[in-house]
């Protein structure tokens, strides 16, 4: 997207393969059965790979180009040894189907692969493997695993690509995929009627705030209010916790909202697993790491909070506080850092509840270090797709009597599905009004000013992460132009 056009084209997406008049709506997977002799052929290919793994050590990784080639010469090999012709066009495609069982995953790389499903879940053998589908919500499949060693084969296989191990001394796996994706597997004993697999997909394309405007996720008012606390004009960014069940939403809205973050900031992440994909030039993504067989080099979020502030950050981003890292994170933020962090509770209350005990034991005057804590929920329906919404934003205000008071800014209302604002003032905008030598009209006004320019690129369909980051940078440095460009509709 070029600097003198607010417009970018419009993109489309198809669903396939799916069947919506079942109960459970079917997802059909169109799939290209072996001939007995190419099953053999696909065993024996598969067998020397495994070999070569061992061989390698842990970290084997395949060169695509020379297996292909290698595949097509054992392919040649054998059909012209058994004295039959073979085309170039079958064995070119053969090859590439075969490449594709031995380095993708087998029976599941078709869902994979689809852009449009947000969980595979492997529930063992002569099941049928489910999807949960961005529209459609939760579906059953037509792929199913019947032979034990198949399933074992592809979880051996997905943990030497993250090299790990699973096996009956550490029976479950957790991790991440090369693409992002986050992995959790079982074996016996820890799941008593055989293996499991299930896969939290990484989107190829991360939704974006405007995305998440779109879906109701957030309202464009609340949008835009987050957008000036977390700029805080210069002078006082927010501090956040993203507070929510499992599978609310939590990590999707807090990437998103990570592009209101000033460019100029330099950021530090720190995850269990891999999953913010933030905007952002100055970002250092951080990871934890579990103990090997020995029982050494584990790094815990604690030790990546802690050595996140020798790194000279502007912002910490803590992927989901649990545990003492809490503690750290907040004495951080007490001491003039800004940051974010996700956390699983129901609303605002209980929040400061789990902040304040075991196992995190932040001491309560540290909780006034935090600003917002913004609540998000998945709402199920009877037709069994759900929705996300932010549910409430609750601001923290202070102590009172040696209780944590709250004043709510924001809520939903499920009779309407709209995000409202319900507050009466704010503490946060009267501080930036002082900071900045603003008036809370003029603050106000901003944020209007602010809901324009994400109107603008709701009503135009700039949802894409690169052109929305391009017009919040030209924001940054030149509000009122960008607020003319768009007033001429540019």
């Amino acid at each position: 997207m070029s600097n003198t056009n607010l417009k970018t084209p419009k993109k489309f997406l198809k669903v396939k393969n799916v069947n919506n008049n079942e109960i459970i709506p079917q997802y059909d997977v169109v799939r290209q059965d072996y001939t007995q002799k190419e099953k053999v052929l696909l065993g024996e290919l598969r067998e020397n790979l495994v070999d070569l793994a061992i061989s390698s050590g842990e970290n084997f990784q395949p060169d695509e180009e020379k297996l292909l080639n290698d595949i097509k010469n054992f392919l040649f090999a054998r059909f012209t040894g058994d004295g039959e012709k073979i085309s170039a066009e079958y064995l070119d495609k053969l090859s590439n189907k075969i490449l594709r069982d031995l380095i993708g995953y087998g029976e599941i790389d078709s869902l994979i692969h689809d852009d449009d499903l947000e969980e595979i879940m492997i529930n063992g053998i002569d099941k049928p493997v489910f999807v949960y589908h961005r529209k459609y919500g939760m579906m059953k499949t037509n792929v199913k695993f019947s032979d034990e060693k198949e399933l074992m084969d592809l979880i051996d296989s997905i943990a030497r690509q993250i090299n790990r191990r699973i096996d009956q001394e550490s029976p479950i796996l957790d991790g991440r995929l090369a693409d992002g994706s986050r992995i959790n597997a079982t074996i016996p004993p820890a799941s008593a009627d055989g293996p499991s697999l299930t896969i939290r997909k990484f989107k190829k394309d991360p939704l974006t705030i405007i995305d998440l405007i779109k879906s109701k996720t957030i309202s464009v008012e609340l949008a835009a209010f987050l957008w000036l606390c977390f700029d805080g004009l210069g002078v006082k960014s927010a501090n956040a916790i993203i507070s929510g069940g499992t599978s609310s939403g939590k990590t999707t809205t807090l990437n998103a909202l990570c592009a209101f973050i000033n460019p100029k900031e330099r950021i530090i992440t720190i995850e269990d697993t891999l999953e913010l994909q933030i905007p952002h030039e100055h970002v250092i993504r951080m990871e934890t790491k579990p103990a090997n067989v020995e029982n050494k080099g584990e790094l815990t979020m604690n030790d990546l909070v802690k050595n996140s502030l020798r790194q000279r950050p502007d912002r910490i981003i803590v992927g989901e506080v649990r545990a003492g890292e809490a503690i750290t994170l907040f004495t951080a933020l007490n001491t003039g850092h800004s940051g974010f962090g996700t956390l699983h509770s129901n609303d605002a209350r209980e929040t400061i509840t789990r902040l304040t005990n075991e196992p995190m034991s932040v001491p309560e005057i540290m909780i006034q270090a935090i600003d917002f804590i913004i609540m998000q929920n998945r709402i199920y329906t009877s037709t069994g797709v759900s929705y996300r919404r932010i549910s409430e934003v609750a601001e923290v205000v202070g102590i009172e009597e040696g209780v944590v008071q709250l004043n709510k800014i924001f809520e939903w209302n499920p009779e309407t599905d709209r995000i409202e604002n319900v507050s009466i003032s704010s503490k946060f905008l009267s501080q930036i009004a002082n900071l900045s030598g603003n008036t809370i009209n003029e603050i106000h006004r901003e944020i209007e000013n602010r809901e324009t320019v994400l109107n603008h690129m709701v009503k135009h369909d700039i949802r894409d992460v690169d052109d929305v980051k391009t017009i919040l940078d030209l924001y940054f440095k030149d509000s009122q132009k960008v607020l003319n460009r768009i007033m001429l509709g540019r």
